[in-house]
């Protein structure tokens, strides 16, 4: 028996609601088995599902067939995860800060901020 994308998506927690789920699949970011679904759309056990979330793209199996939201670890069994690793974050780039209420820069320490980011007096005006 089939079952809809966007409620299952919902069931195995991927969406925190089933709103958020329909959104998901309206605005083009789920697809079955490489075609865009709609949230109607019915899944089986042994399609693949895939979701872009924050940019990166989450490849589910579906392994069992969910309609109500259930526990996490009966919920975790419906699935399996071939989704890609996440790149590993990329060094964070000193960014200079001000005390707060330090008020506005003066000209020198606006020229020393500047500096630092890589611009030129040039690029300003």
């Amino acid at each position: 028996m089939p079952v809809r994308v966007d409620s299952w998506l919902w069931a195995v927690r991927v969406f925190k609601t089933r709103s958020a789920a329909t959104a998901a699949c309206r605005a083009g970011h789920v697809k079955v088995n490489g075609e865009r679904a709609k949230a109607a759309q019915p899944v089986s056990i042994g399609d693949e599902v895939r979701i872009r979330i924050a940019g990166f793209d989450r490849v589910l199996e579906v392994r069992g067939l969910l309609v109500k939201r259930v526990a996490a670890p009966v919920a975790a069994e419906s699935f399996l995860d071939n989704s890609p690793p996440l790149p590993a974050p990329a060094e964070v780039a000193f960014a200079p800060r001000r005390d707060r209420g330090a008020g506005r820069p003066t000209k020198r320490e606006r020229r020393e901020l500047e500096k630092l980011r890589g611009r030129d007096d040039d690029d300003i005006a």
